[in-house]
């Protein structure tokens, strides 16, 4: 429900009820996981998803009744492998869902919708007994999407968690920051881009950046990471060891959760040698992703710059950064449990 405040909300403002489902459970292949959620409005357009269109349908029309009588409920959608494949549908598996009516002068649902996208945000909805789809306040549930059993008058509950939104500081304005900057900021980072030049940090050049600051990147590091630097990525672009080295040397002192830079691998192997020359112990030295960004074969700007945030997300998530066809087991796993398939042999 979290997810989809920017909508929700103009409704709820507007008068209008709304009827929303949010997964509690997945099987198998299920395109989305818990927290998942879409929106049914009382004209029946729809907002978000829970799937890949294997059971929006069904959702659809149990929200549209939820909508009507003000009941909640708590269903199960899906499909059995080999129903899926005769009905044409590739995913085979199967969500838990609990429908619940957002009601306009419901005081629990628009303070957990209008808590700002830089700030953790969380409610509860009951998913049994005759209380199912009543929200709860946040306040005092755990701070991850999960199930607390037996949490509300002996009836369990859902708690669904929204966390601020990741920052990415890029520092240099340049045409690869121009598209890292697009792109990211579609990924739903909150973007700065930080040069000493002024004529390029400008809103015309990155129209979607969350900040724009002229001045050295190291000098302002600190700030632009924000209140938790483990949550933040921080990309050296600048192509100036001037302006690099000081930066990776801040970035990870601060404790950035990412750090990484653009250069060849001699511009790489300089900048480490002016870092340990600085101070910067080894093991830190390290960490730096560079050169920056996974081998898509992708030299312009903005493939380039779909490597950059690719890396970003496969080491937010543990993953291998290989294609799916080379690993076994379900699609949507732990990290912990990738593993690489066997390659063929020859005959």
């Amino acid at each position: 429900m979290l997810e989809l405040a920017d909508s929700l909300l103009p409704v709820l403002h507007a008068g209008e009820p709304v009827a929303v489902v949010t997964v509690i459970r997945a099987a198998r292949s299920a395109p989305r996981g818990p927290g998942a959620a879409m929106a049914v409005h009382r004209d029946g357009s729809v907002i978000g998803s829970i799937s890949g269109g294997c059971v929006e349908g069904d959702a659809v029309l149990l929200a549209t009744q939820v909508l009507a009588t003000g009941h909640g409920m708590v269903a199960s959608l899906g499909f059995s492998d080999e129903a899926a494949h005769a009905a044409g549908l590739a995913c085979g598996g199967s969500v838990d869902v609990v429908i619940h009516r957002v009601d306009p002068a419901d005081a629990v649902a628009r303070a957990a919708l209008e808590v700002p996208v830089d700030r953790s945000a969380r409610v509860g909805i009951v998913v049994s007994g005759v209380a199912a789809g009543r929200l709860i306040p946040g306040d005092g549930l755990p701070a991850e999407t999960r199930i607390l059993e037996s949490a509300y008058d002996g009836a369990d509950v859902f708690v669904v968690q929204r966390d601020p939104r990741r920052r990415l500081v890029i520092a240099g304005a340049g045409e690869h920051a121009i598209a890292l900057c697009r792109v990211a900021s579609a990924a739903g980072f909150a973007v700065t881009v930080c040069d000493v030049w002024e004529r390029l940090v400008t809103a015309e050049r990155f129209p979607t950046a969350e900040r724009l600051v002229v001045g050295t990147p190291a000098e302002h590091l600190d700030d632009l990471v924000g209140p938790d630097p483990a949550r933040a990525a921080v990309c050296v672009l600048s192509h100036d060891e001037r302006v690099d080295v000081p930066t990776l040397a801040a970035a990870l002192e601060l404790g950035a959760g990412f750090v990484g830079a653009m250069g060849a691998r001699g511009t790489v192997a300089h900048r480490a040698r002016l870092l340990a020359e600085a101070g910067v112990d080894a093991a830190e030295i390290a960490r730096i992703h560079a050169p920056l960004g996974l081998d898509l074969g992708a030299p312009s700007p903005a493939g380039t710059a779909i490597s950059i945030l690719a890396e970003i997300t496969a080491a937010r998530h543990g993953g291998t950064g290989l294609p799916l066809r080379e690993l076994t087991g379900p699609l949507h796993r732990s990290a912990a449990s990738c593993t690489v398939a066997a390659a063929p042999q020859p005959a």
